[in-house]
């Protein structure tokens, strides 16, 4: 029996899986809050006494870098280490990986049902896989076939600069070069990233700000939800459509320019929160012609299959997919 689990700041999925039933199909399964525990061991330990399940083993996937079997959570004072865990939880084995190398490890296990299609492309087989991820933070990562399966590989670069594309965008860059010592593509294209955004076209006068929306942003305490209701309501916030605009371009440049450094010919998958929840502004082209705009590579990219992932749940199956290979490869 394996421990699985999607650490974040806000919250946290645990699950139990079998070898014989495999990552899509827990036979536990809880989430919680995060800021409700001291540790992971403790929430883990709370998770346990409820379920009395025995385990040998864990593997979680954790929303910030992991250097070495250790990791911190990013708004979250955990310190993770996989030796601590194995001694604690007194396991056999621990794994800890970044959390989109967790989605990354879901991938080849998705189907149809998991997918939004934006484009069918021509996929090559065996071509690299890139997985952007715009939820709280920017999460990238990406897969290599090695001739048998494809193997994930972890990325940092959601912190990697901003690079404009227009001139709105280069004038966005030095407002907020004014306010951050680094303006990353994280900054401008996540949860953090959409207020930035909004604050820049408001500050500037793009748009006037509805009362109404001033009054609800006041008292959020998460503006970008905010933003994104108003920017799909009916009439849409003129204000708040032309911030999710500006956003779908700079995701749309990233993934691309993620797919043409890893050379990503089997596919792009856009995972995390917020895709799921802008997905009919997603599909209006302006996600895709951006994505494509890369002068002599645009046939290229043109030909490179672009899905959305539906599935809330795989970050967990990531983990769960992660832990039972380690499994079976001991």
């Amino acid at each position: 029996m394996l421990l699985a689990g999607d650490i974040g700041g806000t919250k946290t999925d645990l699950a139990i899986f079998s070898s014989d039933r495999g990552p899509r199909s827990p036979v536990a399964e809880a989430t919680f809050p995060s800021a409700d525990y001291q540790s992971l061991e403790a929430l883990v330990q709370a998770f346990l006494s409820k379920v009395r399940l025995p385990i040998d083993a864990a593997s979680f996937g954790v929303a910030g870098p992991v250097v070495a079997g250790r990791a911190k959570i990013t708004n979250l004072p955990w310190q993770i280490d996989e030796e601590h865990l194995m001694k604690a939880l007194r396991l056999s084995r621990v794994r800890v990986v970044n959390d989109l190398d967790a989605v990354a490890h879901a991938v080849p296990a998705l189907e149809p049902a998991d997918l939004e299609t934006l484009s069918a492309g021509t996929p090559v087989p065996g071509g690299a896989i890139a997985v952007i991820a715009p939820g709280t933070g920017l999460g990238e990562a990406f897969l290599t076939w090695d001739g048998k399966r494809y193997q994930a590989h972890p990325s940092e670069g959601g912190h990697a600069d901003f690079a404009p594309t227009n001139a709105r965008e280069l004038d966005m860059l030095r407002f907020l070069q004014a306010r951050f010592d680094h303006v990353s593509y994280e900054r401008v294209c996540s949860g953090r990233g959409l207020p930035n955004i909004y604050a820049y076209l408001k500050e500037t006068g793009y748009a006037e700000e509805p009362a109404w929306l001033g009054k609800e942003l006041e008292t959020a305490p998460d503006p970008t939800p905010v933003i994104v209701k108003a920017a799909l309501g009916d009439p849409p916030c003129a204000l708040c459509a032309a911030t999710l605009n500006m956003f779908i371009g700079i995701l749309g440049d990233e993934a691309g320019n993620l797919t043409l450094k890893v050379l990503a010919t089997g596919g792009l998958y856009i995972a995390g929160g917020i895709p799921r929840r802008i997905l009919p502004a997603l599909k209006n082209e302006a996600l895709l012609r951006a994505f494509r705009r890369k002068g002599r590579f645009a046939d290229l990219l043109n030909h490179v299959p672009v899905h959305v992932v539906l599935n809330p749940k795989v970050g967990l199956m990531g983990a769960a997919s992660l832990g039972l290979d380690i499994r079976g490869e001991g």
